[in-house]
């Protein structure tokens, strides 16, 4: 038992174990960093007052666990910490037994994903799934409807400028979904001619129209169980709206050219950059289809309304074009980061990736700096003005640096003791020593 107790001690996620009443009965290191509880508050009382996870309640993953006697593995969510913030985490848990096998509670082990922003997502993620870091409240709100939604069949409409991820959105929620062992079909609607557009869709028979010389299946057959994103969802002709209502409505469709009636058990999940409801009052767009594909929305926030994630963006993108293009990049520099944290993004998240991976390929150094941006990011501000803030920035985090240190050594490196000093939540300064890379131990 006392190597298995060092084991949880040793380990960076964090590890909480629950008795049938729910009530916490282990708490290791790793959990008490991360959420900022002592774990002798924590023993005791019950895992929802401690975690304050978006999935307490009727979403319990250990609830789950214990009801079905399924694991459940790398659920994204989010806790509330001690001050009141949002902590991106992700999640897995089992069936907690005792010597002789019998099941006596539930266990639960939680990783901080804000730790991994620099890690290159695998290539099975969806781009936001594997978002790190401390996302934005725009974002969080986000990854709540995404956690609600995708373990059901319902049909979401995801909305958003262009370049703000709807895609990825799309493919996160099949990814977190119980389809996402099945296929995942993407098909942009304004890019296709409506004829083509329809066979591409439904398939055609055999004399259909000139050129179909033999039976060919359409994406709603081949996606089978699977989800099919309908992309610029907008721009489809009213005759093709009539076609995809009745699909919605009675999972049904009929091949071009086909009398007969095929059913599909794909789930719809519809994007769009344009304003429906106005395109409603125009008359060219179908009320009835509108509310069927907005069963949930989901409005993607333009990335000048959430440059918190621009940094773990940026580093995101860094990675990938390093492995990509084979380089060496490791970083950017505060003048250039401070450079794009000004810029109106107009492109949003696709555009940013296209200045990354430029910079990275121009990048004659490590460090990604002014010279590697695009003009009309790299004039945005003159020099006097950079300087000035850079030099205001540092002075501040400098004294900041010197309190948490003065605080520490005066407690002899007690972190609560330090974090009563200092004013401030113990969980806060866990992530300003993060921040300043002011060794934990």
């Amino acid at each position: 038992m006392d190597d298995y107790k060092a084991i949880l001690e040793s380990i960076s996620d964090g590890v909480f174990t629950v008795d049938s009443e729910w009530r916490i009965t282990s708490f290791n290191r790793a959990a008490e960093e991360i959420t900022g509880v002592d774990r002798n508050d924590a023993i005791g009382r019950p895992c929802s007052e401690v975690l304050r996870s978006s999935l307490c309640g009727s979403q319990c993953a250990l609830r789950k666990t214990l009801s079905h006697g399924e694991p459940i593995i790398d659920k994204r969510c989010y806790f509330i910490d001690q001050d009141g913030f949002q902590v991106p985490i992700s999640l897995s848990t089992a069936i907690f037994r005792n010597g002789e096998g019998k099941i006596i509670g539930g266990a639960e082990t939680f990783r901080d994903l804000s730790r991994e922003h620099s890690q290159e997502p695998s290539p099975g993620d969806s781009g936001l799934q594997a978002l790190p870091g401390s996302i934005s409240p725009a974002m969080e709100k986000v990854f709540h409807i995404l956690n609600m939604v995708a373990d059901t069949d319902s049909t979401v409409l995801i909305l958003g400028e262009t370049g703000t991820g709807k895609e990825l959105t799309a493919r996160s929620i099949h990814n977190m979904s119980d389809r996402k062992n099945e296929p995942f079909l993407a098909v942009n609607c304004a890019a296709l001619p409506e004829t083509l557009l329809e066979s591409i869709l439904f398939g055609h028979v055999k004399g259909a129209f000139t050129g179909a010389v033999q039976d060919k299946p359409g994406i709603f057959s081949r996606t089978g169980k699977g989800t099919l994103f309908l992309d610029e969802i907008g721009d489809i002709s009213p005759a093709l709206q009539v076609r995809l209502l009745r699909v919605l409505q009675e999972q049904e469709y009929e091949p071009v050219g086909s009398s007969t009636t095929e059913k599909t058990e794909a789930r719809i999940l519809a994007a769009t950059h344009r304003d429906l409801k106005k395109l409603i009052a125009e008359g060219k767009f179908r009320e009835d289809l509108y509310y069927r594909l907005n069963v949930v929305s989901l409005t993607l926030p333009p990335l000048r309304e959430r440059t918190e994630d621009l940094p773990l963006l940026v580093d995101q993108f860094i990675n990938r074009f390093n492995s990509r293009h084979n380089r060496d990049v490791d970083s950017i520099d505060e003048e250039a980061l401070d450079l794009l944290m000004e810029y109106s993004w107009p492109g949003n998240i696709r555009e940013l990736e296209n200045v990354i991976e430029r910079a990275c390929l121009l990048c004659s150094s490590r460090t990604i700096g002014t010279e590697c941006l695009p003009s009309e990011i790299a004039g945005s501000r003159t020099t006097a003005t950079k300087r000035t803030r850079n030099r205001l920035q540092d002075d501040m985090e400098a004294v900041e640096i010197r309190k948490i240190r003065a605080a520490l050594e005066k407690t002899g490196n007690n972190k609560k003791a330090a974090a009563e000093i200092l004013g401030i939540h113990k969980a806060t300064l866990f992530r300003k020593m993060k921040k300043y890379r002011i060794p934990l131990q």
